[in-house]
């Protein structure tokens, strides 16, 4: 395929920096604030912001619903944060009411490492990098995933600490297309987690 149209949900959230990542690993990089301008990308990513805001945005804009269908339809797409409990079907320790996108196996707690003050960067082994090497992970108020169902990878733990051992990232869906971190590479420069979601975008079309 030719590159790829990526869309970044632009409601709220830190879609500047997405958008920088992907063009830079050659992708056309487009907003996505509204349903029209959804069906037009072959990918999405969800960034990080605030959940409960950025679903109750997407419901109002009329985004929410289309973009079930389009993510339960096979749509590659990675959440970062609160992307990640965007696209989760359980969430711990959510608002009242709080509604997502769905389509992961996965529970996920959020606001699992505490308050902004709790902010932290550490280095974690991430499986199926190119070049392998751990990635420099920063997590600001960061969700984790309390349980995976059968269908969904594990790509990375955290290593030391009071959260020893618990999962950030994680690869699933129906068809192995949704890819979600509780950290934010796109923080930290490293471009090989957007690369590695550009590759399943490239896959699900070259399979299509």
């Amino acid at each position: 395929m030719t590159a790829p149209t990526i869309g970044v949900f632009a409601l709220q959230g830190d879609v500047r920096e997405h958008v920088q990542m992907l063009e830079s690993l050659g992708a056309d990089a487009v907003p996505v604030r509204r349903p029209e301008e959804l069906d037009r990308v072959d990918g999405l990513v969800l960034p990080g912001g605030e959940s409960t805001t950025m679903a109750k945005l997407a419901a109002t804009f009329g985004l929410l619903d289309p973009l079930r269908k389009r993510v339960a339809d096979g749509m590659v797409t990675y959440g970062t944060c609160a992307g990640m409990i965007l696209l989760a079907d359980v969430i711990e320790d959510g608002a009242a009411g709080q509604e997502t996108v769905g389509g992961l196996d996965v529970v996920v707690r959020r606001n699992a490492f505490g308050r902004q003050v709790d902010s932290f960067e550490a280095d974690v082994s991430f499986d199926g990098l190119e070049p392998a090497g751990p990635v420099h992970a920063v997590f600001i108020r960061a969700p984790w995933v309390e349980s995976c169902g059968p269908g969904v990878r594990e790509l990375a733990r955290v290593e030391g600490g009071p959260a020893d051992g618990m999962v950030v990232a994680v690869r699933g869906g129906t068809q192995g297309h949704l890819l979600a971190t509780s950290f934010h590479p796109e923080l930290a420069g490293d471009p090989r987690v957007h690369g590695l979601f550009l590759q399943m975008v490239k896959e699900r079309y070259e399979r299509s």
